[in-house]
């Protein structure tokens, strides 16, 4: 649930970001920020990360640390493919071995 609710958190707020256009050099960064602080789906993203870390500590409750710590990682899987996805981000062969080598931490990093 952890990982979900933080790859939501970071779509949805990438998205707003999106839409608003062009930030702090366009304009009053006091005003961007304020419009995208009153958004809806921003602070539904910011609900998300909250409930992420409530998440996250009922997962330490139940699993060590450097067991359920190294599978955080998959939240840089999920945004980076979800981002090329959605938004059109670049996702090359350095992006693809980026992801193979955090796949491969995380299947070292939970094991016993």
């Amino acid at each position: 649930m952890t990982i979900a609710l933080t790859v939501y958190g970071q779509l949805v707020i990438k998205w707003q970001v999106d839409l608003v256009g062009p930030s702090v050099n366009s304009g009053s960064p006091l005003g961007f920020y304020l419009q995208l602080l009153l958004n809806p789906w921003v602070l539904s993203g910011l609900a998300a990360a909250f409930a992420a870390s409530l998440s996250w500590m009922a997962a330490l409750s139940r699993l060590p640390l450097s067991h359920a710590y190294p599978l955080t990682a998959l939240s840089f899987v999920l945004v980076v493919t979800c981002g090329a996805m959605l938004f059109a981000e670049p996702f090359g062969r350095y992006q693809l071995i980026g992801i193979v080598l955090i796949v491969a931490g995380i299947a070292v990093g939970v094991q016993s």
